[in-house]
């Protein structure tokens, strides 16, 4: 269905249309199969010996009159499963696997006996407070839960053509439209954590229900305006909180209503609740056409990536809320960095290249899976990081110092708020989802991972073949299959980070200049035969990276970098107190490939000093500071892969001299 006024924004790319086989990516499409649902299903029915207790499953299970019990977890616990089974349509979109499919039947069968007659489905309110549905949506995530279904059911019906939880998830989707709305007799609310949003742009994508949109639309514009919801509910409730009993005000900002939503220029408040909400509102522009939306969406993308993003591709640095704090506090010590964040960040970036392929989308993209997303999860599949440090002191940790109560310094098995874990799990599922997008004629390469794709161009569908080193090294071949007269423009990102890149076409040299560079792409429009070959070399030195002036955190330090991956130090290489290690600009940087280290990475190695005080008398200050400077070998490691040999400091950002 195409509405009026829609702006023109590539189709999804459905996965049963790409096969991931890639050196780095198709070990962790495995372990997400393999090991990570699996296990994460363990986890959500409270059989994994030693984690915190979900009680995910047995909720729905009291729901549905299958068991006796009272509710069990955090308001928002639904959620964690509704991810879950998220993740594995994803993997049965790719790969048919009777044995999950039984599994998720089953619990859509539970689901559905725990759905009430009118629609409602949320195990906290059916079990524990029935007769309050709807009376704090600031704070117990009614909507988010509903939203994260609602994602699970459509992901299902395209993975597996069955409407069981599609039809549960229309029913809950009619009956708060029923509840919801501007008109006479309901509530002109919205969510404290927003997630309806960009769940119902894609109920609305399955069914072609325009109610769907529109009421998406609705809870966005809702955001912000006067007098506030969230403060008319807390009236009505009296002041009572569900998190610290009594409260005289809302935090607006926290929640992103302190402004309509096209008048927000700065990220603030909760990472996450930010970055669904514009991942909805990028949805809800380009169906609609409203250019107003969509310029609110870019000046927001703008000050998170240039003035509040880590280099990891993280976000949101302050413990207190999750949440942004202002431009350009970027502490690595204390920083949050939450998983979920970058997750958000990731869908955020894929929808505005959905409208506008521009390679600063992709770029960020890249920067945030590559470090913070796939460093989330250890290589066992089993453990998992909530928040995502820059710079970790085991010493200060675990109660030694309280303002690093919420760093791990290793990851943990699972959450009594386990939102991150099945997060990862449905990205990592949904991969092949973020390689590619086409528009029109062009079909454009977003990242580069190896495998199979058959796309759909207007010219016909064509398959590509890509084969690549990434991210070790930057050779990438594509081989061109098309149907039909096999005429369209392919478009290869050419990454920020690369300082020099060649291309051949069957072997002979295009030069990579004038109309051929196209907002960060390299544009080859030519009518195509079968067995075409395109060879992409990106130059992919160690790079020393620095910050802006007025982060004050890295003043005097430098970062390193190699094609996509930020790398850091760690204790298992270096020793302790990485603090006194010091790196001389003109010292060279040698990348080695180290097959048996850490499932094979690219480390980098150099000469620094150590600057340290063994013969210090002076008591805690000294005038007259006995200092000497020790040679020292340095042994950088790709940040994602840290923590996985046990405990020990690690940084980021290292100083210079």
């Amino acid at each position: 269905m195409k509405l009026a006024g829609q702006m023109p924004r590539s189709e999804r790319v459905a996965l049963n249309r790409v096969n991931i086989r890639d050196e780095f990516w198709s070990y962790y499409i495995r372990l997400v199969k393999d090991v990570v649902v699996p296990y994460q299903w363990e986890a959500l029915n409270d059989r994994v010996e030693g984690a915190e207790p979900s009680g995910a499953v047995r909720n729905f299970q009291i729901a549905a009159g299958q068991a006796q019990g009272e509710y069990y977890g955090l308001v928002f616990q639904d959620s964690d499963l509704a991810k879950w089974l998220e993740a594995a349509a994803y993997i049965l979109e790719a790969d048919p696997n009777p044995e999950l499919a039984a599994i998720a039947d089953g619990l859509i069968d539970t689901m559905a006996l725990a759905q009430r007659e009118d629609g409602y489905l949320n195990t906290y309110y059916i079990l524990k407070e029935p007769d309050k549905r709807w009376t704090n949506l600031t704070e117990c995530h009614e909507l988010y839960c509903a939203g994260h279904l609602i994602e699970a059911g459509v992901a299902y019906y395209r993975a597996t053509g069955k409407r069981n939880l599609l039809d549960i998830v229309i029913k809950f989707a009619d009956y708060i439209d029923s509840v919801f709305g501007a008109e006479p007799g309901k509530l002109p609310g919205y969510d404290g954590h927003q997630e309806i949003e960009l769940a119902l742009v894609k109920l609305y994508e399955v069914t072609g229900e325009e109610r769907y949109l529109r009421l998406s639309q609705f809870f966005l514009e809702q955001r912000g305006q006067k007098p506030s919801f969230f403060e008319e509910e807390l009236k009505r409730r009296g002041g009572q909180t569900h998190w610290a009993g009594h409260a005289d005000h809302v935090n607006l900002a926290y929640h992103q209503a302190h402004l309509p939503v096209r008048e927000q220029e700065t990220a603030v408040g909760h990472a996450v609740r930010l970055l669904y909400m514009l991942t909805g509102m990028a949805d809800v522009a380009a169906l609609t056409g409203d250019e107003s939306m969509l310029a609110a969406c870019r000046k927001l993308w703008d000050n998170i990536v240039d003035k509040q993003m880590y280099i990891t591709g993280g976000v949101g640095s302050m413990p207190q809320g999750e949440a942004f704090s202002f431009d350009y506090d970027l502490p690595n010590d204390t920083v949050y960095s939450e998983t979920c964040a970058s997750i958000g960040l990731i869908f955020f970036a894929q929808r505005m290249l959905r409208i506008s392929p521009d390679s600063r989308y992709a770029n960020v993209m890249e920067r945030a899976l590559y470090n913070t997303v796939v460093g989330g999860m250890a290589r066992d599949g089993k453990h998992f990081f909530y928040v995502n440090p820059l710079e970790v002191d085991p010493k200060a940790c675990g109660g030694a110092n309280h303002k690093f109560d919420h760093i791990k310094t290793v990851r943990q098995e699972w959450f009594g708020c386990a939102c991150c874990p099945p997060n990862i799990a449905r990205l990592l599922a949904s991969l092949g989802e973020y390689i590619y997008t086409v528009q029109g004629d062009t079909v454009y390469a977003h990242l580069y991972i190896g495998g199979e794709a058959e796309l759909p161009t207007s010219g016909g569908k064509v398959k590509l073949t890509q084969t690549t080193d990434y991210p070790w090294g930057g050779n990438v071949r594509f081989e061109v299959q098309p149907e039909g007269e096999g005429r369209f423009t392919l478009a290869l990102r050419l990454p920020d980070w690369c300082p020099e890149a060649s291309l051949q076409v069957n072997g002979e040299v295009v030069e990579l200049e004038g109309a051929l560079l196209q907002d960060g792409y390299i544009r080859l429009a030519r009518q195509w035969c079968a067995g075409d070959v395109v060879e992409l070399k990106l130059a992919m030195p160690v790079t020393r990276m620095y910050s802006h002036p007025l982060v004050r955190g890295n003043a005097g330090k430098v970062a390193l970098q190699r094609g996509p991956l930020v790398y850091c130090l760690e204790q298992a290489d270096n020793g302790a107190n990485l603090h006194e290690l010091v790196l001389p600009r003109e010292a060279e940087l040698h990348a080695e490939y180290e097959a048996e280290l850490l499932g094979g990475i690219v480390t980098v190695r150099t000469e620094a000093v150590r600057i340290t005080g063994p013969d210090w008398d002076g008591g805690l200050y000294s005038a007259s500071p006995r200092l000497t400077e020790q040679p020292a070998t340095l042994k950088f490691i790709p940040y994602y892969a840290w923590a996985n040999r046990g405990e020990g400091e690690m940084v980021v950002w290292v100083r210079e001299r």
